[in-house]
């Protein structure tokens, strides 16, 4: 019998990795999508927790050889995150570095502008931070996203994708208080869209979509007692 994949589409996965996070309910979490396929994901899981769903705005950096591999990764406060190893093993130069990684910059702060526009980022302190992703590749977007969560005042910081080699989630451990991950592969060459039977690049209008429905959903209810509320 051949090999089907785990997942049918994001939404499936996010619905079952809600299930494996749901002790997070009613804890006044907040879910933070990497875009763009961690905001489909991210989506069933803040809806089955009654958390909030927000973006947190990063990009790979791409081999410009095989630009679906990165080599590391920028965040939208302009840090960029490097996988050494994978730099040396590759031979890039700075020069080589710094030309990819300022035309993700660029990217970035254009997805930060269509996603996040005008909104403030949200305040993460006090409160359960879920960094959600499609699944892991090298890990090291995850990485420069846990990063900067942390950097903005998250004190129980989880990292939640449906599907990840061993040596990536390892890779990301480090960084994490918790890591929910609900398929583990040793398999090479690993590819993420091959574990799911749909696996359709997402345009920013989806994920806007997406992140809008979140919030309204959010919002429409009631939230914690003032005393639950994260404060300035």
């Amino acid at each position: 019998m051949s090999w089907q994949p785990p997942y049918r589409t994001r939404e499936e996965a996010g619905e079952r990795l809600a299930q494996a996070l749901a002790e997070y309910r009613g804890r006044h979490a907040i879910v933070l999508g990497i875009p763009r396929g961690g905001v489909a994901v991210g989506a069933p899981v803040a809806r089955a927790l009654d958390a909030e769903l927000d973006v947190i705005v990063l990009r790979k950096i791409p081999i410009p050889w095989e630009p679906e591999a990165g080599f590391g990764a920028i965040t939208a406060e302009g840090d960029v995150i490097l996988n050494e190893q994978m730099v040396r093993r590759l031979g890039l130069t700075q020069e080589v570095i710094q030309r990819q990684a300022n035309k993700v910059r660029a990217e970035v702060e254009r997805r930060a502008r269509a996603y996040r526009g005008e909104r403030p980022f949200p305040d993460l302190r006090r409160r359960p931070v879920i960094v959600v992703d499609d699944g892991l590749a090298t890990g090291y977007t995850m990485i420069a996203a846990l990063r900067s969560a942390r950097s903005r005042g998250a004190e129980e910081l989880v990292c939640a994708v449906p599907v990840s080699p061993r040596d990536s989630l390892e890779a990301v451990r480090p960084w994490a208080d918790r890591l929910v991950c609900l398929v583990i592969s040793d398999e090479y060459p690993f590819a993420v869209a091959s574990f799911y039977r749909k696996f359709p690049d997402l345009s920013d209008d989806e994920v806007r979509e997406l992140l809008g429905t979140g919030r309204a959903a959010r919002f429409a209810r009631p939230g914690p007692p003032a005393g639950e509320q994260a404060t300035s």
